[in-house]
């Protein structure tokens, strides 16, 4: 074997982020929010064969399982050069105290199944708005049940990372608006008042608020959890963006990617980033060209970091 090609086997075994040199972002795949169906061992699978670099974890499966399959499980992700995205919060801390005192109870639990497979990001979503609860009294509502989580999850070694929601079709469509904001998110992990509590950064969010490159650049590595990425729309104003209508990214160029990747990769953000486009063409795909679709689309953004 020639010296050049010692160094192209040897390249072939680094996730393509990292052999880049120029980021520590990790291309993740979830399986779900292209519309792909996919159990944890068919996710592994379809990562190692399109080129993904992490994966969700699933903590329901880890912890419906015994100790050597997880085992086995890791070995093969490491035979396979892909390591651990985040894992989804696994409580409705969005609804009924009933619903939240459940998936409480539920998450020592899950919490340890993460942190035994060596998972150490968990991250989810709120709501922008209520019918019933006024911004104070949903905040409140919030700081105190999200701190409960964040407790048990510090106590495994996890972080959590919280998603606000920009779209003013969304946060003006009930009575009451919520959180929907990077400045408002920060008000409430300061509410929250855990050190293992930051941000899940998403592109379309990032954009449809309004937020900034400075505002990504007020963060530092450990404030930014997971990220999600995804192009608008093209002919539609930001105050009239829909939600569930996003593009892969770079496919319009709406959304400034290589600002919002270039401001997360100067803070040093190593966290894993997915595409969640919520796109009605993606989804109607067969797996295998969804998965080509998008995986080509990440990539793509990745190699405007510089």
């Amino acid at each position: 074997m020639t010296r050049r090609e010692m160094m192209a086997a040897t390249a072939a075994l680094v996730p393509a982020a990292m052999a880049a040199g120029r980021t520590r972002m990790t291309i993740h795949l979830d399986c779900g929010s292209i519309g792909v169906k996919a159990n944890q061992t068919e996710a592994l699978t379809y990562a190692a064969r399109f080129g993904f670099e992490s994966i969700t974890a699933d903590s329901g499966w880890l912890a419906a399982q015994d100790e050597s399959t997880v085992k086995r499980f890791l070995d093969e992700m490491k035979a396979k050069n892909i390591v651990w995205a985040n894992a989804g919060l696994p409580v409705e801390f969005r609804k009924t105290d009933e619903e939240f005192a459940k998936g409480l109870k539920e998450l020592p639990a899950r919490s340890a199944a993460l942190r035994k497979a060596g998972v150490t990001r968990v991250s989810t979503w709120l709501s922008p708005n209520s019918d019933v609860l006024t911004y104070r009294e949903n905040f409140d509502l919030h700081a105190r049940r999200l701190r409960e989580c964040a407790r048990i999850l510090k106590s495994d070694g996890l972080r959590l990372g919280l998603e606000y929601v920009g779209p003013k079709t969304l946060w003006t469509a009930r009575r009451y608006a919520f959180v929907h904001t990077m400045k408002e998110m920060k008000e409430l992990i300061a509410g929250i008042g855990e050190p293992n509590v930051g941000f899940l950064m998403d592109s379309w969010h990032w954009y449809t608020a309004g937020d900034t490159v400075p505002d990504i650049l007020s963060l530092a590595n450990k404030d930014v959890i997971s990220v999600d990425l995804n192009d608008a729309p093209a002919g539609v104003s930001v105050d009239q963006q829909i939600d569930s209508k996003r593009e892969v990214p770079c496919a319009t160029g709406v959304i400034a990617v290589a600002d919002f990747l270039n401001a997360l990769n100067k803070i040093g953000c190593d966290a894993p980033v997915r595409c969640e486009p919520f796109n009605a063409a993606l989804r109607a795909m067969p797996p295998d060209e969804a998965l080509k679709t998008t995986v080509t689309a990440m990539k793509k953004a990745f190699a405007l970091i510089v």
